[in-house]
């Protein structure tokens, strides 16, 4: 059975992709909103027309006007729900990097270009759904989650936007294709062995210790410098970041070396180590690089280089990740 469907399912998706091209934006066309009976709108026309049959078998006047009535109403809210989506902007927002096994997450903007006040929409990805109004000539933003399993990039699905608004009769909704994607860096062990020592040269943990101590003077803020050596009140004074340097800064350099990681470990766990690491690392203030096979990142400390060490892991392996990857 399951093999009879796919076909059918590879061509809705074919004729989905066609009618919603993926793209950063997308604008909620007349033959882009698709309008049905919701279930309880079934249930609606079910009763209608019972009470139908009962008017027509025992000729009652207000029981026939009663039926016009509903089915009045119910026309008038396929109208307002139809309209309820039509003529919306849909455009794709920030991401946010993410651990596998968390909830990677998706910023939806949702513009409302005219003066109708936009009711109860919900944006989904698959289970995951989020409802929001957008007012008359404003926007709206929303954060959609999805499960993030593997390290990687992790392209954003196909959104689905809906509504029953105003009485749940009828069920409107369409579809984007963002070119949306985050970075999904490796699990860190939760449990990881001590970091590595720190590379001392020689006579360099007195070159450290006096370099420390021997402020030199001041140079522009570079990435990867650390923010206790941010000169505040020099910044307060001038409009770009300086920083303080010193002499002898030779700080031991820590390195986190794939070769020299126990062979024992898959590829997976051994950038779950790594990925640890990292963020040890960073939390203790150390300058610290990253030795992975056919890439090396430099010691530094900070954010910026806490992401990129991180975002190396994730891509490990990947074409064009400026590695070769590795045999488990």
């Amino acid at each position: 059975m399951m093999s009879l469907l796919a076909p059918l399912r590879q061509y809705w998706n074919q004729w989905l992709q066609r009618r919603h091209p993926r793209g950063g934006s997308q604008r909620l066309s007349q033959h882009r909103v698709y309008i049905f009976l919701s279930r309880g709108g079934a249930v609606f026309c079910v009763m209608l027309l019972a009470l139908l049959g009962g008017a027509i078998n025992y000729d009652l006047a207000l029981a026939y006007l009663l039926v016009f009535l509903l089915a009045a109403m119910a026309l008038v809210s396929l109208f307002h729900t139809f309209r309820n989506l039509l003529g919306l902007t849909l455009l794709a927002g920030r991401t946010q990097p993410c651990f596998a096994g968390e909830t990677a997450r998706f910023e939806i903007v949702l513009q409302n270009d005219n003066a109708l006040l936009r009711q109860n929409l919900r944006l989904r990805y698959g289970e995951m759904a989020e409802a929001t109004d957008v007012a008359a000539g404003d926007g709206a933003r929303i954060w959609l989650g999805l499960p993030a399993t593997v390290r990687g990039w992790l392209q954003a699905p196909r959104l689905r936007i809906e509504t029953d608004w105003p009485l749940g009769i009828f069920r409107a909704w369409s579809y984007a294709y963002f070119d949306q994607r985050t970075l999904v860096y490796p699990r860190p062990e939760p449990d990881p062995p001590a970091l590595p020592q720190a590379d001392l040269g020689e006579g360099e943990g007195e070159a450290t210790r006096r370099g420390q101590d021997d402020f030199a003077g001041l140079r522009p803020f570079q990435r990867g410098d650390s923010p206790r050596h941010i000169a505040w009140k020099a910044a307060a004074r001038d409009d770009s970041l300086m920083a303080k340097e010193f002499h002898g800064t030779a700080a031991p350099s820590l390195w986190l070396d794939w070769d020299q990681l126990d062979r024992r470990l898959s590829t997976e766990a051994a950038l779950s180590r790594l990925s640890a690491w990292v963020l040890q690392a960073e939390a203790e203030g150390q300058l610290y690089g990253l030795r992975l096979p056919g890439r090396t990142l430099p010691p530094a400390q900070g954010p910026d280089h806490r992401d990129a060490c991180l975002a190396a892991l994730a891509l490990f392996g990947e074409p064009g990740s400026g590695n070769r990857g590795a045999a488990s």
